[in-house]
């Protein structure tokens, strides 16, 4: 089959949570069909990686955007009625591109990752046909909402304060109202879990032809053993945090977790590290590292190490959706986890089994207390944790049903 594949953000590296998605489809559609790509990127870095798709993508078109004209442009969308998510990804120069490749590609599918993307095929030919040089064939509508990205807007306005609660609250409903829009006119949808997948029914209870497809992980490399060493530094007990800093979840998470949770621990452990590990470390992050024994390392070359400095891996998110790939990549290098319950809702793992499961600060602090002092429980907890995500998280296997859906 030849497949158009529109995603909001470049599918390369796969170094965050949408963009280990996005790439880990590509790879396997590319298996066995041919892959023509859209996408966004909002970092003039990863223009460079262009080259890298095309390994699986038999040509690949890739627009610059601007992150501060990308939220002028969602909130001028806001104030004309729209959705401020659908505004922000669009452009018409990957307008342009997308009606082109619809006339000459002679696509069997597309495939949109994330609601915002099926904006280009709302406006294109396939549903405002022009008569002359329009689309011949229609090709199959594959939508990949990955996560309700709508309920992400109604817990922002649940935390936030005036006015910011109320637009977040409106920006909920006009992306229910879009996400509905999306499911009516696609052939087949898919999300990132069985959880999702209820949640999106309760925005669209019509939805009948939903699948749930779950992520993946690279069990080799992200295995107890593998990559480098860091060097003896520090000899007490640590705990690390891994994530994109830019990324409003993890800003929250951290902080909270500074504030609230970390002084309960250094009261049992003085010597207590806590490592911030991830791209981009907003201002409000940066200035965590001011703090004692709290180390904000930024970026990465290989994230492996890191996960094997942890005595105990900690994901406090209290703002969460879908699938977190790094509870997921933390199993799989055998750690103990310790995570909030939003944060393994989409992965089901087995609380005191799989993964440590808490909420509270005290509860955290009492967790991870409970967990440095017995050594065994951490290497038991860390060995499950592997097991578990062996059985249930291997991409190959759950990209089975993007093949099916397809066909």
């Amino acid at each position: 089959m030849n497949i158009l594949y529109l995603a909001h953000r470049i599918p390369y590296p796969p170094n965050k949570g949408d963009k280990i998605r996005s790439f880990n489809e590509i790879k396997y559609l590319a298996e066995n069909h041919t892959v023509d790509l859209i996408c966004l990127a909002d970092d003039p870095e990863d223009l460079q990686y262009k080259e890298a798709l095309l390994k699986y993508c038999r040509k690949v078109f890739v627009q610059l955007i601007s992150p501060l004209s990308s939220k002028i442009r969602g909130i001028v969308g806001f104030c004309g009625g729209k959705s401020i998510s659908v505004a922000y990804f669009y452009r018409k120069a990957v307008q342009d591109s997308c009606n082109q490749w619809l006339e000459t590609g002679n696509y069997d599918a597309v495939m949109c990752f994330s609601s915002p993307m099926a904006e280009y095929i709302f406006k294109s030919e396939l549903f405002n046909p022009a008569g002359q040089g329009s689309v011949v064939k229609r090709p199959k509508l594959i939508m990949d909402f990955c996560d309700v990205d709508s309920d992400k807007w109604l817990q922002y306005s649940e935390e936030a304060s005036f006015p910011m609660k109320h637009i977040y609250k409106a920006e909920n409903i006009r992306l229910q109202d879009y996400e509905r829009a999306v499911y009516r006119s696609f052939d087949a949808s898919f999300l990132v879990s069985e959880q999702e997948k209820l949640l999106f029914l309760k925005v669209c209870p019509e939805a009948q032809n939903l699948a749930a497809i779950l992520n993946g992980v690279d069990a080799e490399y992200f295995s107890p053993d593998a990559g480098p060493k860091l060097p003896e530094q520090n000899k007490g007990p640590a705990l690390v945090f891994t994530g994109a800093m830019d990324y409003h979840a993890n800003i929250d998470g951290v902080c909270w977790f500074c504030r609230e949770v970390f002084p309960l621990l250094k009261e049992e452990f003085p010597s207590l590290d806590f490592y911030i590990v991830g791209r981009n470390p907003t201002q409000a992050v940066k200035e965590l590292d001011i703090l004692q024994n709290v180390h904000v390392v930024g970026d990465v070359a290989d994230i492996r190490p890191w996960y094997q400095k942890a005595d105990v891996c900690v994901v406090p998110l209290r703002l969460a959706r879908g699938v977190q790939n790094k509870v997921l990549e933390a199993m799989a290098m055998g750690r103990a986890v310790v995570s909030t319950s939003k944060a393994n809702d989409g992965i089901e793992a087995t609380d005191s089994e799989h993964i440590m499961v808490a909420d509270s600060a005290v509860d955290i602090a009492d967790t991870i207390t409970m967990l440095l002092k017995d050594q065994a429980r951490r290497e038991k907890l860390g060995k499950n944790a592997r097991n578990f995500v062996l059985r249930n998280y291997d991409w190959h296997e759950n990209m089975k049903t993007l093949e099916v859906l397809l066909s």
